[in-house]
């Protein structure tokens, strides 16, 4: 630790943080609010959903309005947003990241995602099995690496597709 790091937390009030449970936080609003981004397009903007369910790094989650606040890793997988008893929508997330906020908004940004429903079960086992073979064959690290990856995204979407 040098010296200017010493001296600046002598003058850094140390912040208070107030971390409590879902059940314990203010009801602010009984909707969520949901903002789902790719880098060339916005699939929600601020839109009012119900729930939104998600493959978390940490777990399977669903997120509801008033949840604790939280960041999250996304593992590949389906997102469901549930817009309404009567509408919801599931979309393959190859990763990326959710930011839960204390104000009810859920901030989700991937790479990639498409509706579940543009996917065919049969080209995605055709292109897991040629993967497979990639990651198993004799190509170079990189190759072997790229093609294990590319192995992970196609089974999380084979069992997406599966259920």
């Amino acid at each position: 630790m040098n010296a200017f790091t010493r001296s600046a937390r002598a003058f850094v009030k140390p912040a208070r943080l107030a971390r409590f449970y879902a059940t314990e936080a203010p009801a602010t609003t009984d909707k969520l609010r949901l903002t789902f981004v790719l880098p060339h397009q916005s699939i929600y903007k601020s839109q009012d959903v119900q729930q939104v369910n998600l493959a978390a790094t940490s777990g399977d989650m669903g997120i509801l309005a008033n949840h604790v606040p939280t960041i999250e890793q996304l593992n590949p997988g389906v997102i469901e947003v549930v817009e309404s008893a009567e509408v919801t929508k599931k979309f393959f997330v190859s990763g990326g990241f959710a930011a839960i906020n204390p104000d009810s908004t859920l901030n989700i940004n991937a790479v990639e995602a498409s509706p579940l429903e543009d996917f065919s079960l049969e080209r995605v086992q055709s292109a897991l099995a040629e993967a497979q073979s990639v990651a198993a064959g004799s190509g170079s690290e990189a190759e072997k690496a790229a093609a294990k990856v590319e192995v992970d995204v196609y089974e999380a979407l084979q069992t997406a597709l599966s259920k």
